[in-house]
């Protein structure tokens, strides 16, 4: 599951920030804006993969809206009001420009989004073991 390895190998990148160093450091703030981002964009891409593996392919347009509303339908996540937040923050992150709101997006990414990814994470392992399990 090549999708799921990416976001794993990914998520552990964003795991690994040292958030009290982005305090200071402008440059290390958008860094971890921009890894927040490629794991959003892995996340659901993994998601899809996943739902696939398990027989669901109607994802109507396969958007990541759509593909979001398919995990949490089938039960990859309980949160699907944050996750649609974390769709939206991924959406509006190129156009964070002011210190207020990139210090909101650095504390959401630390506080919220990385606790949601990590059982994502999690979950996403299980399905596929026991999809792998199912098919022998």
């Amino acid at each position: 599951m090549k999708k799921l390895e990416n976001y794993s190998n990914c998520l552990k990148v964003l795991k690994n920030a040292d958030f009290s160093e982005a305090e200071n450091n402008e440059i290390y703030r958008t860094g971890i804006i921009g890894q927040y981002d490629l794991t959003f964009e892995l996340s659901w891409k993994a998601m899809q993969e996943v739902l696939q593996l398990q027989g669901v392919t109607d994802f109507r347009g396969g958007s990541p809206r759509d593909i979001l509303q398919a995990g949490y339908k089938f039960g990859l996540f309980d949160d699907e009001a944050l996750w649609l937040t974390m769709l939206k923050k991924r959406n509006l992150a190129i156009h964070v420009y002011n210190e207020d709101e990139v210090n909101e997006m650095v504390h959401l990414i630390r506080d919220s989004f990385i606790p949601a990814f990590v059982t994502l994470e999690k979950t996403l392992k299980e399905k596929t073991a026991e999809a792998e399990k199912d098919s022998l």
